[in-house]
């Protein structure tokens, strides 16, 4: 099968087919427009992959744009963190990063002659009265008393505006439209504001904006996009995005397409609530392994790939609909069963003494890193007489089923020998501390000599030559599939959503582990080393992992 043929296809590029052969386009150019208020969402991440992943198959160019229109709301860290955010998916922009504001004084140019045609005008009214003319879903507007003022005042007065002339609230440019259109968004839309905020990159040049309507399509056009991507809640502004270009002297005329957003099951999209969940303390940071950023899902251990493969399995329609988590967790487990080296971990950890086996030997076994991938290579581990095992590995009775230790029975310790459970001890509450048990020194790699296969295997790490670890088990943030449907989300977060095991032991081989690195535990789930340690706790050699995913998908039978 060719490249050509081995692509996803949808609606957008069938559209983008239709163009190349009819002539309509000789060339593909997209662009990814974030607002940088806040960290990019996996919402993001499936525009990122459809604009971007357009460009590469196409041969085209796809250019990063942030719209800065709304400087109280931006900060630098966010147009840093969605660079980086870009990057670690496996994209890179088309020339230097563009910003909305590297256009103002077109922008501004381009509104003055709005103004000279007739089409634009400065209204003084107040929020509450600009509601009220208006209108509503039924109703018509009404137009403004100031809809009518001379060409050469709207003039003067913008001019003030742009001088700092108005206090903020006190006038807006207006687009002169149509009050009684059946589209609100074509009833005399705001295209400037008064605004007295500083900008991360014009610094205190400006104290008028551009809304995003009126800046997005003329941004467009100045950078030649001849596919204007944008999620459906902008299809009615499709609308005024062309009346724009229609009505100012531009060469260029791109085209807005619209697709479906993202909905993931027990998460919100929104950046506002995403932020209050931040600013709220709900979650240590936009970066929090348990929020639904591209920066969360890096911590937590995701990859690029497993992202980029979710982005193609849900495809681009333009129906609404709600993805299961599921689905993304899918990607994730398909790849690090993959590509994940195994390592032993013990979360909850008993000490095992094995009595018949030397007080002062210690062996150096070797343990292949994966099952099935020989490429992988292999790992020296440390075996010795005193080792941890799981605390729920050990029973002293059970029934058939449980395939662990259990008194007078046999198990493999995973790449060692086969070993049977003799006794315990028990602290004053009855919880066992240590379990004692012989083992069968001709077992290693092979069964015992009588033919018995033993049932069940169990993980283990040396007790003296194993590592201290911080493990944090993360879960899903919210305990209902639509969140975003409540009103109060602390009523909804899962206080299971973090638990954090202080005194796990791991196998000495994870001291050179770096961060996002991944591994299967065995028999645990997949754990990656947390990126954002402090700088005292990585000099000390502390090791922090996050579990990415379980083994399995257990979160539906604990739901229900």
């Amino acid at each position: 099968m060719s490249e050509v043929e081995n692509r996803p296809t949808n609606f957008i590029r069938q559209i983008i087919d239709a163009d190349l052969a009819s002539g309509k386009h000789d060339h593909v150019q997209t662009r990814f427009p974030p607002e940088p208020n806040g960290y990019l969402h996996i919402g993001h991440a499936k525009s990122i992959c459809l604009n971007f992943g357009i460009a590469q198959d196409y041969n085209g160019l796809c250019n990063l744009r942030f719209d800065d229109t709304n400087p109280e709301k931006e900060d630098i860290d966010y147009v840093n963190s969605i660079q980086a955010d870009v990057k670690w998916l496996g994209f890179d922009w088309a020339g230097d990063i563009r910003y909305s504001s590297d256009y103002f004084d077109r922008l501004y140019g381009y509104a003055v002659e709005l103004i000279e045609k007739g089409l634009a005008y400065v209204c003084f009214l107040n929020a509450e009265e600009t509601r009220e003319y208006r209108g509503t879903l039924k109703q018509p507007g009404k137009n403004s008393p100031y809809r009518d003022t001379p060409v050469e005042e709207n003039l003067a007065l913008f001019e003030k505006m742009k001088a700092g002339g108005f206090k903020e609230g006190e006038c807006a440019l207006r687009a002169k439209i149509d009050m009684a259109s059946s589209f609100m968004c074509m009833r005399d839309p705001v295209i400037y504001r008064v605004k007295f905020a500083h900008h991360h990159q014009t610094g205190d040049k400006w104290c008028i904006y551009p809304m995003y309507d009126f800046t997005h399509c003329i941004s467009d056009a100045i950078e030649g996009i001849t596919h204007s991507i944008c999620t459906l809640e902008f299809q009615d502004n499709r609308r005024l995005y062309d009346w724009v270009i229609e009505n100012i002297s531009i060469e260029t005329t791109p085209r807005q397409y619209e697709f479906s957003r993202l909905n993931l099951e027990y998460t919100v999209m929104s950046k506002r609530k995403l932020n209050s969940l931040v600013a709220e303390q709900l979650v240590s940071g936009w970066d929090d392994p348990r929020m639904p950023t591209i920066a969360g899902f890096r911590r937590r251990g995701f990859t690029p790939s497993s992202i980029r493969e979710f982005a193609k399995r849900i495809g681009v329609t333009k129906m609404d609909n709600t993805v299961e988590m599921s689905v993304l967790e899918a990607c994730i487990r398909e790849d690090l069963n993959d590509n994940a080296p195994r390592a032993m971990a013990v979360l909850e950890p008993i000490k095992l003494v094995i009595e018949n086996y030397p007080e002062d030997k210690l062996e150096t076994l070797t343990v292949k890193n994966h099952p099935s991938d020989e490429s992988q290579g292999s790992r020296s581990v440390p075996f010795a007489k005193e080792l941890y095992i799981e605390a729920e590995d050990f029973r002293e009775q059970a029934n058939k089923k449980y395939k662990r230790l259990v008194l007078d029975k046999a198990v493999r310790l995973r790449g060692a020998y086969v070993v049977t459970a003799t006794r315990c001890d028990k602290d004053a509450d009855g919880k066992v501390t240590t379990v004692y048990c012989q083992y069968d020194p001709d077992t290693l790699g092979k069964n015992p000599s009588d033919g018995t296969k033993p049932k069940g295997v169990i993980h283990w790490v040396a007790a003296a030559q194993s590592l201290d670890a911080e493990i944090h088990l993360y879960d899903r943030l919210f305990t209902v599939p639509n969140p975003g449907a409540v009103d109060d989300l602390k009523s909804v977060i899962n206080p299971d959503s973090l638990i954090v095991v202080n005194n796990a032991k791991v196998e000495p081989s994870l001291a050179t582990a770096k961060p996002e690195q991944a591994f299967q535990f065995e028999r645990q789930g997949y754990f990656c080393l947390d990126n954002k340690i402090s700088a005292q706790d990585k000099a000390a050699g502390k090791l922090v992992f996050n579990r990415t995913v379980g083994l399995r998908d257990t979160w539906a039978k604990i739901a229900d």
